[in-house]
């Protein structure tokens, strides 16, 4: 015991550092706070240059229409159907609308350029909190830099989608996991606050409960801080702060929708496996840019500077050498590359995830949270210059330190080659990957530099003929698109209307721009599903296209919305014999139990009937071709077979 003690304060002393001067400590923390101010200030102006907003962006504004309406969090008034996938994205945009009464789609462009741009900061803060004080060392934007590059990245700055959110959560549970892992007795309120915040994860976005849910592990096992709560009892605070929100909407979510998770996951099957067009999806992101360059380049500079830096994890003192396995074990995850570790982890579980599922049809979209944490421990690199500069440097820091430099500036080289990339080149053609530029895709036809506003999407084809179909047909109707991008198809209700009118229903792939030109009394349902759970129910298809492999029967909804079912107005692709094994088979008992499930009255009873069966209701599914379906259901067919 005697001689541990004795061996302590040399080994403190070998990796004791000299105390900067005050000179040193101004130019240090001048560098890391020039630094972030560039990068952010790039990252701004980038995604201010490609500002638009989503056809997708505009579905989540329909539903934060409804609820200003007070109509609820759903799509189509009276149908309990949840269109956004981040629950938490939807109520950040209803709150800031509600506030500031301001116009949707220029809050959703403001609150997504904020969100961003604080994560960056957040990031870079945190990774500065990693690698010690700016008083010490030289911290130089570096993975920060990479990301802002990919072009990707500056697209979804301010698409109405969650990605800045999504990075923004990161960023922030990320500098305080970081914070945490260098107090040596955290206080329990910040204990909490961030166990809160890691258990937002599943309304974040659901597949970011492995990065909340690490998280959370890596809290609960670690030391905790000396209080007058016991450790167990502190324990179980962190679960029920941690767990209070999510638990509490998973049971309202449950018994309200009929569901365990957004219908978007229903629609695109999260579920299902398409491991090659994964791959593909994640070949077309980083093969353009060269982007396991940066990455390889950052992961030996991180390795490096982690070496000369003398960190590792705190292996504890000669006290510490006499506790069991297991204490030894926690004081390892109270500590930076414990956290590191958990990025890391988290970002190589998603990037296997992503590829599983097939990725998505938006160019690098999915991947964006992947790369964000791949590059958070990166963010910056520090640099540390001998007190008497560089003629100080000793053949043992030499090497390292010229690592590092050269990192640094091949890291900018490459985010100058990258940044001007055209990755996808086919404008508005789709090729056969499935894989668009999202972004140029709607510029290019829209004939909007800048698509934001919905009216910017009225130059989108069949969306002005679309407006005028709805004002010639008062009385009401079904509208079918055409192959002609200058008029619709409509079916239209029977005889007789009342004096209200039965009100127009839209079938059309685009739920945004659609349904952000019309009113909200305008039912605007998909052939996928993302809005209609009966074409989300039905089975995928194998070689669809990814994000849109589902596709069903107008057939369907022309019965479903009670529209006339016979020639001359029934439009003249369409069978009639069809339309009518639609209706028996829409009778099928389960499929019936499903559209109560979102359609019926939401009464105690349907609310408690959901939630019991919500797990059921997800797995079912339907036949999309009529005949098919009835006989899975084992009903009648009406058409006679042909003999």
């Amino acid at each position: 015991m005697a001689v541990a003690e004795t061996e302590q304060p040399d080994e403190r002393a070998a990796t004791e550092q000299p105390r900067p001067s005050g000179r040193s400590t101004r130019i240090s923390r001048g560098v890391f706070a020039g630094g972030i101010v560039v990068t952010v200030a790039l990252f701004a102006f980038g995604g201010w240059e490609r500002r638009w907003i989503a056809d997708d962006g505009l579905i989540v504004l329909r539903t934060v229409r409804n609820l200003l309406a007070g109509n609820g969090p759903v799509f189509n008034p009276g149908e309990r159907v949840e269109t956004n996938t981040s629950t938490a994205w939807t109520y950040v945009v209803w709150f800031f609308s509600w506030l500031t009464q301001g116009r949707l789609e220029y809050v959703v462009l403001g609150v997504a350029l904020t969100l961003s741009l604080l994560a960056l900061l957040f990031a870079m803060l945190g990774t500065g909190k990693l690698w010690g004080p700016a008083s010490s060392t030289l911290l130089f934007p570096a993975g920060a830099l990479a990301y802002i590059a990919v072009p990707p990245a500056r697209d979804y700055v301010t698409s109405g989608l969650e990605n800045c959110l999504v990075i923004c959560w990161i960023a922030l549970l990320w500098l305080l996991l970081v914070r945490w892992s260098k107090t040596e007795e955290p206080k329990v309120p910040g204990l909490l606050g961030l166990a809160f915040l890691a258990g937002l994860a599943p309304l974040i976005r659901p597949e970011m409960a492995v990065v909340g849910g690490l998280a959370l592990l890596l809290l609960f096992f670690a030391p905790m801080p000396g209080s007058r709560l016991r450790p167990w009892l502190l324990r179980g605070l962190m679960v029920a702060v941690a767990g209070a929100v999510p638990l509490l909407y998973q049971v309202w979510r449950m018994g309200y929708y009929g569901l365990p998770y957004p219908n978007t996951a229903v629609a695109k099957d999260a579920g299902g496996a398409k491991w090659g067009q994964g791959f593909t999806y994640l070949w077309d992101l980083a093969g353009p840019y060269y982007l396991y360059v940066p990455l390889a380049v950052l992961l030996v500079a991180g390795l490096v500077a982690a070496r000369s830096h003398h960190a590792r994890p705190d292996v504890g003192t000669s006290a510490d050498a006499e506790a069991g396995r297991f204490r030894r074990f926690q004081e390892r995850l109270h500590s930076p590359w414990a956290v590191v570790a958990l990025v890391l982890g988290a970002a190589v579980i998603l990037t296997i995830y992503a590829l599983r599922v097939g990725g998505d049809f938006m160019h690098g979209r999915m991947l964006l949270p992947q790369l964000f944490l791949f590059l958070l421990p990166v963010a910056v690199i520090p640099l540390r210059l001998p007190e008497g500069g560089l003629r100080a440097l000793t053949r043992r820091d030499a090497p390292a330190f010229a690592i590092l430099v050269a990192a640094l500036i091949g890291t900018m080289a490459w985010a100058l080659l990258a940044s001007g990339t055209t990755a996808i080149k086919t404008g508005t053609e789709i090729n056969k990957s499935g894989i668009v530029d999202e972004r140029i895709y709607y510029v290019l036809n829209t004939g909007h530099d800048h698509p934001i506003r919905a009216e910017d999407y009225l130059d989108y084809a069949r969306m002005r003929p679309m407006v005028e179909a709805i004002d010639n047909t008062p009385d009401g109707g079904l509208l079918l698109n055409s192959p002609s991008f200058m008029m619709w198809y409509i079916a239209p209700p029977p005889l007789p209307i009342p004096p209200e009118g039965v009100g127009h229903t839209v079938y059309f792939l685009n739920l945004g721009m659609t349904s952000m030109n019309v009113p909200l009394d305008v039912r605007v349902i998909d052939p996928m599903g993302l809005a209609f759970p009966l074409a989300a129910h039905t089975e995928r298809l194998t070689d669809g296209r990814i994000g849109h492999d589902k596709s069903l029967y107008p057939d369907w909804v022309v019965v479903e919305t009670g529209m006339v079912d016979i020639k001359p107005w029934l439009p003249w692709y369409m069978d009639e014999e069809w339309v009518e094994q639609a209706r028996v088979a829409m009778s099928c008992p389960d499929t019936h139990a499903l559209m109560l499930s979102y359609k019926g009255p939401l009464t105690l009873e349907r609310f408690k009937h959901n939630l019991l069966h919500a797990f059921d209701f997800a797995s079912y599914r339907i036949d999309r071709v009529p005949e098919y379906e009835i006989q899975r259901c084992g009903l009648v067919d009406p058409i006679p077979p042909v003999r």
